[in-house]
């Protein structure tokens, strides 16, 4: 039996994926050594930061392409985990995969035992997972928010952007959602936002405008470029950002860091407006807020007061292509690959 996998063929050279920048591989299937296991890929997350690592050079060629991942365990030597078992890890853009000891977690993703009772495994790397923890604690740990202020989410139908607008709702915002099409704007109302408006609208500055007639309290930063133009001039005194991402800005060429710029951008609105911007880095929340995410969040989901989308798409060989088509928006929800059955989903239909 052989293992499928993509590996970074270069460092990119160009502001967005292509299909030269990647690899795709057939190698002998990794052997797990004592205090390790095997696992086989279920579902593989693709997200924006993982385009950050390739183009800062954080991913070298050569390395596997890294990703969260649902894997079932294949053979174990890990004590505490059994065949069959399922569980949150990062086996990346392969079909198979080593967890354990001197397997990496870069620094925070540790291997997670799953219950398919309590949730569908697949939401452990979307709203149960990493992503979920990085709405909470940049909305809840980091903004406080308060009964009545107004929030504005960037990216809002994204797999990040969807459960920060259903947060801000349970806490008592009125919520402003920014989203690419009447689809996704659609969905969002189903949500409860109190308004959804399109970045692509020719007259977006005036309807984000008037969707916030008390200013904006919170902002969820996804995006930067021109979204974020356009919420500068409404930010209350004292109010409060959250920068998760710049995903319109990860496809410049110039070289200069995003981060930097947006921030300079703001600077004169930050400094008399007394922001607070919090640079959002999940991997420093999971130490003391993952337990309380999952029991409070786990506790909304189960009992329907945060539903979540999934854009699923089948074929490991896909990824690439895939991933070019979520950096630029045509994705809709949390996009995952789906790279072998899941097993879970055949025993819920019996």
């Amino acid at each position: 039996m052989k293992n499928e996998l993509w590996r970074l063929a270069r460092k990119p050279p160009h502001g967005w994926p292509d299909l030269e920048d990647f690899r795709w591989c057939e190698e002998a299937l990794p052997e797990p050594r004592v205090n390790q296991m095997l696992t086989r890929t279920v579902y593989l997350s693709l997200d924006p930061y993982q385009w950050g690592r390739r183009r800062s050079g954080a991913e070298s060629p050569g390395d596997i392409c890294h990703g969260r991942t649902v894997s079932q365990v294949v053979a174990s030597r890990l004590p505490g985990y059994s065949e069959g078992d399922y569980v949150f890890s990062t086996n990346g853009w392969q079909r198979y995969g080593l967890s354990g000891e001197n397997i990496n977690v870069f620094g925070y993703m540790f291997p997670r035992k799953l219950d398919p009772t309590q949730a569908p495994i697949s939401t452990a790397i979307g709203v149960m997972g990493m992503l979920g923890l990085t709405a909470y604690s940049g909305l809840i740990v980091q903004c406080t928010p308060q009964p009545g202020e107004t929030l504005v989410v960037s990216a809002a139908s994204g797999g990040v952007g969807q459960v920060v607008v259903q947060l801000g709702r349970l806490w008592g915002c009125r919520v402003v959602a920014i989203a690419g099409s009447d689809e996704k704007l659609a969905y969002l109302r189903t949500l409860g936002v109190d308004a959804a408006v399109s970045h692509r609208s020719e007259s977006f500055v005036e309807e984000l405008k008037h969707a916030c007639p008390d200013g904006c309290d919170i902002y969820f930063e996804n995006v930067g470029g021109p979204v974020f133009e356009a919420v500068l001039p409404l930010l209350n005194r004292r109010s409060r950002i959250s920068l998760c991402g710049l995903i319109s800005q990860y496809g410049n060429i110039g070289g200069a860091d995003p981060r930097a710029q947006w921030r300079e951008l703001g600077a004169a609105v930050f400094e008399q407006q007394q922001v607070q911007v919090h640079d959002l880095f999940v991997g420093n929340f999971v130490a003391d807020y993952q337990d309380r995410f999952l029991q409070e969040v786990g506790a909304y989901v189960r009992n329907g007061e945060v539903r979540y989308l999934e854009d699923k798409r089948d074929g490991l060989e896909k990824a690439p292509q895939v991933f070019a088509q979520m950096l630029r928006g045509d994705n809709f929800g949390k996009t995952l690959i789906v790279v072998s059955d899941d097993p879970t989903l055949a025993d819920s239909a019996v």
